[in-house]
């Protein structure tokens, strides 16, 4: 009998997550997850998703048994992502990807995808990687997170030959700076900052932990954990991709694709309305589903 968290998910057929989580294969990986398994009100197996730690270590767990981890460790305060909708995404580029090239998904190094803003966690390359065999640059903003994600890309070496991190040093920049001057990419990826402030942030960790039915003393501690560049910006979600489209005018001929997650549903017509007056030759709107929740990739090439 399968064990883990009962999901409704609709997620992508290639999707290693459709089932429910094997706890049992899981704790054989990560030992340390065992105090951490709980039994839901049917009587299955899964863990306490309100507190961080158990977040943290269902995660490496994963990682290690599905995408060929050997290492993976990060600072509490660092975001701990959802791993199913990002292992999505991923799925849905090599999508975009198999039609300009007659059906078929293409693989190895040859393929080269920028991730804007990799994180400490890494996470998309990780898949990427294991999945499909491809190169990733990553940018990032952050030099803490940059130590982070250099210190589990050099502890497995699969990712070391395949994974490289450049620093954003401009805080007004997205492309710039990151994209060499001949430089080609076959996708660029993104998951922007979706909050406008730390504020936004602290009212939806409240709002989750009452979903979950926890009781909130004090500051709410976020489940997911983040720290202020990965979850909010000034403008948050939409002036982040406002501006990342602007640039992406820049450096269309160093791109098939530019892709971005959009979670908010009320910014996708003002940003196909941004992406129709800057001339771009195709728009897509690709929708995913984890769930009761409801995400989407916008795509678009010049």
């Amino acid at each position: 009998m399968k064990q883990g968290k009962s999901t409704q998910k609709k997620l992508h057929e290639r999707n290693k997550h459709n089932q429910l989580y094997n706890f049992d294969k899981l704790k054989n990986v990560v030992p340390e997850l065992e105090a951490y398994i709980i039994k839901n009100p049917s009587g299955v197996d899964t863990i306490d998703f309100a507190k961080p730690e158990a977040v943290v270590l269902l995660n490496k767990a994963i990682l290690m048994k599905d995408y060929k981890l050997t290492f993976w460790e990060m600072p509490k305060t660092n975001l701990c992502p959802p791993i199913p909708g990002r292992a999505d995404y991923i799925h849905y580029i090599a999508d975009l990807l198999a039609e300009g090239n007659n059906g078929k998904i293409p693989t190895g190094k040859q393929i080269k995808i920028l991730d804007l803003g990799i994180g400490a966690n890494v996470i998309y390359p990780i898949i990427g990687v294991a999945e499909y065999g491809w190169t990733f640059v990553g940018s990032e903003v952050d030099v803490v997170s940059i130590k982070t994600a250099s210190h589990i890309i050099d502890n497995n070496p699969h990712l070391k030959n395949n994974v490289i991190i450049r620093q954003q040093t401009s805080k007004r920049n997205i492309l710039k700076n990151i994209i060499g001057e001949r430089e080609y990419f076959d996708v660029v990826i993104c998951n922007p900052p979706f909050f406008k402030s730390r504020e936004e942030v602290l009212a939806k960790t409240t709002q989750k932990l009452k979903n979950l039915g926890k009781e909130i003393i004090g500051k709410p501690i976020q489940n997911f954990s983040g720290q202020n560049n990965e979850l909010w910006c000034e403008g948050g979600e939409k002036a982040f991709i406002t501006n990342y489209i602007y640039e992406s005018k820049h450096f269309k001929r160093q791109a098939v694709w530019f892709t971005t997650l959009v979670s908010n549903k009320e910014h996708l017509k003002p940003l196909q309305a941004l992406l129709k007056r800057s001339e771009t030759a195709e728009v897509r709107v690709i929708t995913m589903e984890q769930g009761n929740k409801v995400s989407r990739i916008l795509a678009w090439r010049f």
